[in-house]
């Protein structure tokens, strides 16, 4: 599920999305704008987007069921996922079709007027919604640059509302630079070729939103801070009275932005009650959700070193043992010239004789 801030930053910008929308396609039809009409394109993908994104949180908040004992987290990567592939084919694909057809096929643009007052009310609007996008970001975003901070975010809701902002407010510059040219330097291509620009920088945010919600949908690991603050719980356990000998390795993985699954395995000590290591878990598992709300369900066994190894080992053997290896190219014989005729000699070939039953 999303973050309350992340799903207030979805529903601004579906409401703000869909007014734009709506002004551009106005300007659109009443000037004959390419670049405009891309524009249009975008904010109606834009505003299905934020109606895709609102449903994926809908239904990432339902609980835990047989059939999905771990809950509906993931679901809101998957329409994540959706949203990136609808802006690569809708947005980038018609933008740069249109741009590409009014390359063949020219027609002047009637009213500048119109759509410079279009493109000033869709910058401040995507302004406001780009404002709080990124004011949610940066309150999570730490220490760290942009790139690094967009790569590590588990809240896809949050990045994709933010990532399409960029791109709208880098595409009202475009098509706001093409009007120019083509009013003031009489560049009538300048319109075609902000279309397709605009198209261009759709399909780079999509493509690197499938990427890094793709690693979502399979399975990433808590931060890096997530994962120390856990060991460091576990290691205040280990000493020369403490209840755990040492911590065999411990498993992350994010079921959605604020759900994280946790396993992990410690050696407890030679002749340690199971009463005690009862107690001991619960103990662990207040103490790290305390710490960590996001991690929703915990699992801690209880495993030798030494069995630990052999398991992971066996397990890495059974991983090997599924790769296929590559068929060897057959070689090619080369005939051999026949050799001289011998005698015939009286040898006989023995044959194996079959085992006894």
């Amino acid at each position: 599920m999303a973050s309350s801030g992340s799903t207030k930053v979805v529903v601004i910008a579906l409401a703000c999305n869909f007014g734009i929308a709506v002004a551009k396609f106005t300007a659109a039809a009443l000037t004959r704008s390419s670049a405009m009409l891309s524009e249009a394109i975008h904010s109606l993908v834009d505003t299905s987007n934020q109606a895709l994104l609102l449903y994926g949180i809908h239904r990432s908040q339902r609980p835990a069921d047989a059939r999905h004992p771990f809950g509906y987290s993931k679901e809101l990567y998957f329409w994540s996922f959706v949203v990136a592939i609808l802006l690569f084919s809708l947005g980038a694909g018609v933008s740069i079709y249109e741009g590409f057809q009014k390359l063949r096929h020219p027609h002047p643009i009637t009213s500048f007027a119109v759509n410079y007052i279009v493109l000033a009310v869709a910058m401040a609007l995507e302004g406001y919604t780009a404002w709080r996008a990124i004011t949610e970001f940066e309150s999570h975003r730490g220490a760290r640059s942009w790139l690094a901070a967009l790569r590590l975010s588990k809240d896809a809701a949050l990045f994709t509302v933010l990532l399409e902002d960029l791109a709208a407010i880098t595409g009202l510059l475009i098509a706001f630079v093409g009007l120019l040219a083509v009013q003031f330097l009489g560049l009538q291509e300048a319109d075609a070729i902000a279309s397709i620009l605009i198209g261009l920088v759709l399909a780079t945010v999509a493509i690197f939103m499938s990427i890094e919600i793709k690693g979502l949908l399979v399975g990433e690991a808590a931060s890096p801070k997530v994962q120390a603050g856990l060991r460091k719980v576990l290691q205040n356990e280990i000493g020369p009275a403490g209840p755990l000998r040492a911590i065999n390795e411990i498993r992350t993985m994010h079921l959605g932005p604020v759900d994280v699954l946790v396993a992990a395995s410690v050696d407890a000590a030679d002749g340690v009650p199971a009463e005690e290591l009862e107690a001991l878990t619960s103990q662990l598992e207040r103490t790290i959700k305390k710490k960590f709300p996001e991690v929703r369900r915990l699992f801690i066994e209880t495993q030798s070193v030494d069995g630990h190894n052999a398991a992971v080992a066996a397990e890495n053997s059974r991983q090997g043992s599924n790769k296929t290896v590559p068929a060897k190219k057959p070689t090619r014989r080369t005939k051999k010239k026949p050799a001289a005729a011998k005698a015939p000699t009286n040898r006989k070939t023995s044959k194996s004789a079959k085992p006894q039953s």
